[in-house]
């Protein structure tokens, strides 16, 4: 017990006092297409219409110290100027040092259209970022006494350090994608400035960017069945689609397919990127149910099975549950134009 204590606190000292090489990795979504906006800054608007969405992420249950990731979002679509524009809030908690990172931002996308049928969005992010901590209930080397068997006393690890400790900072992103309603493809750069996020005085502790691209197709499969009152067929297709994600030293890959059975969706995923390096990262399965109802509302449920060293036993997996409701709030004759709406995954 003591061993565990002294290496959770000489840990924790490490990554406060480490100028550079301390490393950080942003919150990852097994459900990223059902956090758009979090995903790239040029899915703003994407939708064509407003859309409200809320994603919870509760990782490694299992494990003594949890982390929960949230983020809610609204965008719309204005017609007029063929531009996206959105609100962010996302954040993280660990319960370790009571470290949480909120964030809150603004967002901008413009669509082009280049052909009949191929699209082209940029869009960008500012963001304002707070880090907060709270250093107390942490147990360092010097307050253990091993002959006894006790901990306690002052120690002087958190000297310029306080106790609750808070700093912000200014954070920018960028996106591009490129669509048919058959296929995407995309790239993004989030925290393009590296920010400071050090919370002593004088350090040096870099918020790493993150570069991502992802893409995908779809596949009609025929109709379903047509509803009694719209006379609408209902949609049948299977679509397959990558995100990989670098933000040094970390890189991942994601790739799954999902199936689209209105209103039902079943995918499944794979999140890794096998390699012979120092930092193998064969993570998780990810299996997702959801619906997509007419209604414009859509609920995801996605648990990610463990296949790390780690193991799902230890880790409990992870559970990830996404909302959102998308509707009409404008000119009614601007409804339903689906052959510019990105056809992306709906989780």
């Amino acid at each position: 017990m003591l061993r565990k204590i002294l290496g959770i606190g000489i840990l924790i000292w490490a990554l406060l006092q480490l100028p550079i090489s301390s490393y950080a990795q942003d919150t990852q979504f097994s459900q990223f297409y059902a956090a758009p906006l979090f995903l790239n800054p040029a899915l703003t608007g994407s939708s064509e219409l407003t859309r409200i969405g809320i994603n919870y992420r509760n990782q490694w249950p299992g494990l003594d110290q949890s982390f929960n990731s949230y983020s809610a979002y609204i965008d719309h679509y204005i017609f007029d100027y063929n531009s996206g524009v959105g609100l962010i809030f996302n954040g993280s908690q660990e319960s370790m040092a009571q470290l949480s990172t909120n964030e809150i931002g603004l967002l901008y996308s413009y669509k082009l259209q280049i052909s009949e049928n191929l699209f082209f969005s940029v869009g960008g992010q500012a963001s304002y970022m707070q880090r907060n901590a709270f250093f107390s209930d942490l147990v360092f080397g010097s307050q253990i006494d091993i002959i006894n068997g006790t901990v306690g006393g002052i120690t002087d690890e958190l000297n310029g350090v306080p106790l609750d400790s808070k700093y912000s900072f200014m954070d920018y992103s960028i996106g591009a994608l490129i669509f048919t309603d058959k296929y995407w493809f995309g790239v993004s750069a989030h925290h393009l400035s590296e920010p400071n996020r050090s919370f002593v005085d004088g350090q040096l502790s870099k918020l790493p960017m993150k570069l991502s691209a992802q893409g995908g197709i779809k596949f009609d499969l025929g109709h379903g069945g047509r509803d009694y009152f719209t006379h609408q067929y209902s949609e049948r297709s299977i679509s397959f689609a990558f995100n990989y994600k670098q933000q040094d030293p970390f890189s991942q890959l994601d790739v799954g397919a999902q199936l689209y059975l209105e209103p039902l969706v079943l995918g499944l995923w794979y999140r890794g990127l096998p390699t012979k390096n120092s930092l193998p990262n064969n993570e998780a399965f990810i299996g997702l149910v959801g619906v997509s109802l007419p209604s414009g509302l859509d609920i995801g449920y996605s648990y990610d099975v463990t296949a790390s060293k780690l193991g799902l036993k230890n880790s409990g997996g992870a559970h990830e549950v996404s909302v959102r409701y998308t509707f009409l709030w404008g000119d009614p004759k601007n409804r339903n134009q689906r052959g510019r709406v990105i056809p992306c995954f709906k989780y």
